[in-house]
């Protein structure tokens, strides 16, 4: 039995490193064997993947954050290795994907649960053809996420992002959209667009608290352009899962949705970089198989 460890030295606080010997003991003591794969730059990894026979291995661990599973799973599946499990350390900044889960905090006992056998087939989002698994955006706020400095996210967790976010508050610039779906029809001016898979985006844990990770559906939150001084009382409503009543908020489930801009925007898939116009976002049900505790 075999497993192949990918991991980012760099997510989060960078101490995941340290936990790598206790991590190969616990799976040599259930007669695993495993091979651990350190990321540097993206030509490498691409490398290693053409160089190794990734179907001899019985699941694939990942170690990072957010954006660190997003390229991993969008490169195995590029090689078509859907169907190895795939067992995920979140140790990353925000670890929203994660947070659906429910997992614990300590390496020991993930470790534990990515050496059982309990399984979730879990939707993933495809915009443009490019696999998403917890959230795809666009918007102004958007750039807090990609501008936030790593030194900070590592010394200061989500509340660098936090602090980002209200920077760019005297940056904000509604751009016009227009949502073909079969649930709506929309065209008008958006603060941020919200296409979630999961329930947390950015640290902000009850952002889509209807949604389900295997039912099909993608949950869309059109946050519309709004006076600056309702910000404050929407970001509570937010923090409170109480925005899909707001009337700056058009809220939705799809299977499938079409959105057009041509102004300039940032657009942005699991804290990576994200897609262009026109794009076509859909969900491919239960194509990932996730390693997690019995739910």
């Amino acid at each position: 039995m075999r497993i192949l460890l990918i991991y980012n030295p760099s997510a989060g606080n960078g101490t995941f490193k340290y936990d790598l010997d206790k991590i190969i003991k616990a799976a040599q003591n259930e007669d695993f064997y495993l091979i651990p794969y350190r990321i540097g730059s993206t030509k490498s990894f691409m490398e290693m993947l053409l160089n190794i026979d990734l179907n001899s291995f019985n699941r694939i661990w990942i170690a990072g954050g957010d954006g660190t599973i997003h390229q991993v799973i969008n490169s195995l599946f590029h090689y078509e290795c859907e169907n190895i499990p795939i067992g995920i350390f979140p140790v990353g900044t925000a670890n929203d994907l994660a947070y659906y889960f429910k997992f614990p905090d300590s390496i020991s006992e993930i470790t534990k649960i990515l050496l059982g056998d309990n399984y979730t087939y879990c939707d993933i989002g495809v915009a443009n053809g490019h696999y998403f698994l917890n959230v795809a955006s666009l918007g102004s706020f958007v750039n807090a996420g990609q501008k936030t400095p790593k030194k900070y996210k590592s010394s200061l967790g989500l509340l660098a992002y936090y602090i980002k976010g209200a920077e760019e508050l005297s940056h904000l610039k509604p751009v016009k959209v227009s949502i073909q779906s079969i649930e709506i029809n929309y065209e008008g001016e958006v603060n941020l667009i919200l296409i979630m898979n999961g329930k947390s985006a950015g640290g902000f844990r009850k952002v889509a608290q209807f949604a389900s990770i295997n039912d099909g559906l993608l949950d869309v939150y059109i946050f519309k352009k709004c006076p600056i001084i309702e910000f404050i009382p929407l970001f509570i409503k937010v923090a409170n899962g109480e925005h899909a009543e707001s009337r700056f908020v058009n809220y939705f489930k799809t299977a499938e949705l079409i959105i057009n801009c041509t102004e300039k925007v940032v657009t942005d898939m699991d804290g990576e970089k994200g897609f262009d116009f026109p794009v076509k976002i859909s969900v491919e049900p239960r194509k990932l198989k996730l390693l997690t505790r019995l739910q």
